[in-house]
């Protein structure tokens, strides 16, 4: 017991708790450095902003861009926008003439021009049929403006989409990408889903294509461009970086990486640095209306040529209607076009600015020499040396970040080690405090031991409970079961492990499904499912999300099916075919921590949570593999194809619940043999519920002649059934319509 007093003494003598304390703080700033959470970033961002607005980019000299501004004086004058192609492909023209370099546009035509001559044909009412049929033999402003577009160097702009738009073409020209040094160029770009294009007519003819997508950061500024992105699963370039690859001539843009991400890409003559993610750091200049043409002016032949000849100009817009305003580290209010010029600008002049690889490496050990020198000496510094020590140390930080920022033009953060340094020192500055509050204490101790100390210290300790409860929140529940998976589990009683490896087969891809459509995995009973949706966190559509979840599921099925029937026929194996049924039921549940002190789960109770293991296990009698409850059915009925199936008394409630199936998507809800085949039930079931017995089996007999009707027979034959036996024993006078179910 001696041996611990004994280290404690001497670590306290001849180094010192404090300094421990601001070793492991040394440590906890680097990693969370490395961690880089939000406030960090935030607090680097602003270094950076104050840099460029002290020392923003010099303009000096030619400026190689010019912007055609899409301005209000231009809608003024030619109305409201998307202007017609013709017009477009007159300014083409008009900048062609004039000496323009190269034409990119900060906008994108992603429709057939509204005024083509057969657009107009055909939604012109008192046309004759002559004039009707010239209209039409007119070329369409969509060719006209691809004419021009051929006739001059043009990149067009195209935006990516968080969604996933229609397919690629193939047949377009893509802009050739290569990389040297590892080969993990595509995990570091940002990534778009989707892509909004341009018509084909028009981009099959241009000379380059580009993204002109740009990411704010958290506080809404623009301080980067993505240079390099990827756009449905192809690398695109930025719309900046392509007219710069039309301009040099460059054939393939050279990516070039390291592990830690993009360093730099390469154009023939010019290496533009960007960080890991293939981001540029925009060396701004301060705006400059100099730069900008109306495009008014262009249309009217009123520019001065030396305004375009020469010129990489951009078409794009100022008008404040077309929210087009971006806010940087030096304007408030700068057109999103003008943001591409500046990034041109920068690289065209080799004004830029980056952050190297390295700063990361040179801001951890800046962290470390100066807290080192800190814990070192700071405790041996009388009050003024102290001040003295800590504004030396800030100066110096903020003097070699400035100093790379004006010489180099590298963006190196001092306001990490200044954070983690001052952080040391106000904790050596606290333990000193504490020790001579100590040592007070110590002395009032002494003076004081005439008076009777009370110890009015009350250890209260008793052992946390588990609350077995939770809060009440309007849910959609889900229940999923293989059909007949005894009978598939009995083809593996040799092959248990077989059998794990089936349910991990099928369990994953519905358990992907669930999770992608924010639902929340109750349990798993065997090769059953239960899930919710809207807890633990709040989901505005949690019906659409649990049904468009549970189409998912069955077309994961479907794919596990086809896979396994394939490797049966290769083997020689019996193939079971999986079906699976889902309940889905939308209700209020009591949701939280439940189960014992030993072991709790996350779940929920509740009738709604009954009625959807009812529902799932009703799949099976009424033909349907999704069958939901009516709450869920009523949210979901715009989004679905939605039928009606019964109204049914659930074992063990009082209450009936009408239920019903969900057929597909709006594809199929909008489809003609669905909505005859929705209409042929509705009649059924109200002649069914008015007890019109034969009313409703000739329904049923319609029904089965119609386009589709198999997979209502399992529905048909279900009420075929009910009816002959209420036709020999009627339901009582009171009945309203419901079955009451005798299973679960």
């Amino acid at each position: 017991m001696k041996r611990p007093t004994i280290l404690r003494r001497w670590f306290s003598r001849k180094f010192g708790f404090a300094r421990l304390m601001c070793l492991a703080l040394l440590v906890l700033f680097a990693g969370a450095r490395l961690w880089d959470p939000p406030p960090i970033q935030e607090l680097r961002l602003r270094t950076f902003d104050m840099f460029q607005l002290i020392d923003p980019r010099d303009k000096k000299g030619v400026r190689p861009v010019t912007i055609v501004d899409i301005d209000d004086k231009s809608l003024a004058k030619f109305g409201q926008w998307p202007w017609p192609r013709t017009r477009i492909a007159d300014m083409i023209q008009s900048l062609t003439t004039n000496g323009a370099v190269v034409i990119g546009f900060d906008v994108v035509f992603s429709e057939a021009d509204r005024l083509n001559p057969d657009l107009v044909a055909g939604q012109m009412r008192y046309l004759d049929d002559a004039t009707r049929a010239r209209l039409r033999e007119l070329p369409s402003n969509d060719q006209i403006l691809a004419e021009a577009i051929r006739r001059s160097r043009v990149v067009l702009g195209e935006t990516g989409q968080p969604n996933v738009g229609s397919e690629l073409d193939k047949t377009l020209p893509f802009t050739g990408v290569a990389t040297v040094g590892e080969d993990n160029a595509e995990k570091f770009l940002f990534e778009f889903p989707g892509l909004l294009r341009n018509v084909p007519v028009v981009e099959k003819v241009a000379a380059g294509r580009g993204l002109f997508s740009i990411r704010t950061e958290r506080d809404g500024l623009i301080r980067r461009v993505p240079l390099i992105m990827r756009a449905q699963d192809n690398i695109m370039p930025a719309l900046s970086l392509e007219i710069l690859r039309v301009v040099t001539g460059t054939p393939t843009l050279l990516l070039r990486t390291d592990k830690t991400g993009i360093r730099a890409i390469r154009l023939k003559g010019v290496e533009i640095p960007t960080d890991k993610n293939g981001q540029l750091w925009v060396h701004y200049a301060p705006q400059d209306p100099s730069i900008y043409v109306s495009a008014a002016d262009v249309l009217d032949n009123t520019v001065p040529p030396s305004k375009i000849a020469g010129k990489l100009v951009l078409i794009g817009t100022s008008a404040a209607g077309l929210n087009d305003i971006k806010t940087t580290p030096v304007s408030r209010a700068m057109p999103g076009v003008e943001i591409h010029a500046q990034v041109i600008e920068s690289v065209l002049t080799g004004a830029v600015i980056s952050q190297p690889n390295y700063a990361l490496g040179v801001e951890l050990l800046a962290a470390l020499i100066i807290g080192l020198l800190v814990i070192t000496f700071t405790p041996n510094l009388g009050p003024v040396r102290l001040v003295l020590a800590g504004a030396t140390f800030a100066a110096i930080l903020v003097g070699v970040s400035w100093y790379f920022y004006a010489q180099y033009r590298y963006l190196i953060d001092f306001t990490y080690p200044l954070l983690s340094t001052t952080a040391i020192y106000l904790t050596l500055i606290f333990a000193s405090f504490v020790r001579e509050q100590r040592q007070r204490v110590q002395i009032r101790g002494q003076f004081a031991q005439y008076m009777s100390p009370v110890l009015v210290e009350q250890l209260a300790q008793s052992p946390e409970k588990l609350v077995l409860g939770g809060e009440e929140r309007v849910m959609t529940i889900m229940f999923s079961d293989v059909r007949g998976f005894t009978t598939i589990s009995e083809t593996y009683k040799h092959d248990p492990q077989g059998l794990i490896a089936l349910m991990n087969r099928f369990l994953t891809p519905l358990t992907d499904v669930i999770i992608d459509r924010k639902g929340y995995i109750d349990k798993y009973m065997g090769d059953a499912i239960m899930a919710f949706w809207n807890a633990p966190l709040d989901d505005g559509e949690h019906e659409i999300n649990a049904c468009e979840a549970a189409i998912r599921m069955l077309e994961k099925i479907d794919l596990v099916n086809k896979e396994r029937e394939k490797e049966a026929t290769e083997g020689g194996h019996v193939y079971i075919p999986l079906n699976v049924g889902i309940g889905l039921n939308t209700g209020i549940g009591v949701v939280g921590n439940m189960g014992s002190d030993l072991k709790k789960n996350y779940s929920v109770l509740g009738d709604s949570v009954n009625l959807a293991s009812r529902l799932e296990g009703q799949s099976k009698e009424y033909g349907f593999p999704i069958i939901v409850g009516s709450r869920t059915a009523l949210a979901a009925k715009d989004k679905f194809a939605i039928l009606e199936l019964d109204f049914i008394m659930v074992k063990g409630k009082t209450e009936p619940e009408v239920i019903y199936a969900i057929a597909g998507r709006q594809d199929v809800m909008q489809s003609a043999p669905f909505q005859r085949l929705r209409n042929l039930t509705i009649e059924m079931l109200d002649r069914y519920r008015s007890r019109d017995w034969q009313g409703a089996l000739d329904a049923i007999e319609r029904g089965r002649r119609s386009e589709d009707a198999d997979t209502l027979e399992k529905l048909f034959k279900l009420y075929e059934v009910r009816i002959k036996d209420f036709q020999l024993n009627p339901p009582p006078d009171n009945w309203n319509g419901a079955f009451a179910l005798t299973s679960k």
